[in-house]
């Protein structure tokens, strides 16, 4: 039976990633876009723990924690992008 809602549960997921993925391709804006990849990185790592815990596999966490931070990095890179138009900044007083 548990194993039944975690199917049901993975599937509804990935339905929603697909909706992400057409909120990615038709926008209408850049801040939609963002908040769709961030959406997603949060999806995946919903995908990956109800898969781990479908199989009882202890050793996929990892794999949820590096996906965070990675998407964490992404949206943090994009909203500068967005923010200021550049992501590295350079400052001509301190380069040598």
């Amino acid at each position: 039976m548990v194993k039944i809602i975690i199917i049901i549960a993975l599937i509804i997921v990935v339905i929603s990633m697909l909706a992400m993925f057409i909120r990615i391709i038709k926008g209408p804006s850049l801040a939609d876009r963002i908040l769709a990849l961030d959406a997603i990185g949060l999806q995946l790592m919903a995908c990956i723990a109800l898969y781990s815990i479908f199989i009882g596999a202890q050793y996929l966490l990892v794999a949820i924690l590096l996906i965070g931070i990675l998407a964490f990095l992404g949206t943090a890179v994009f909203s500068k992008y967005m923010d200021k138009g550049k992501v590295m900044e350079r400052d001509s007083k301190h380069h040598h």
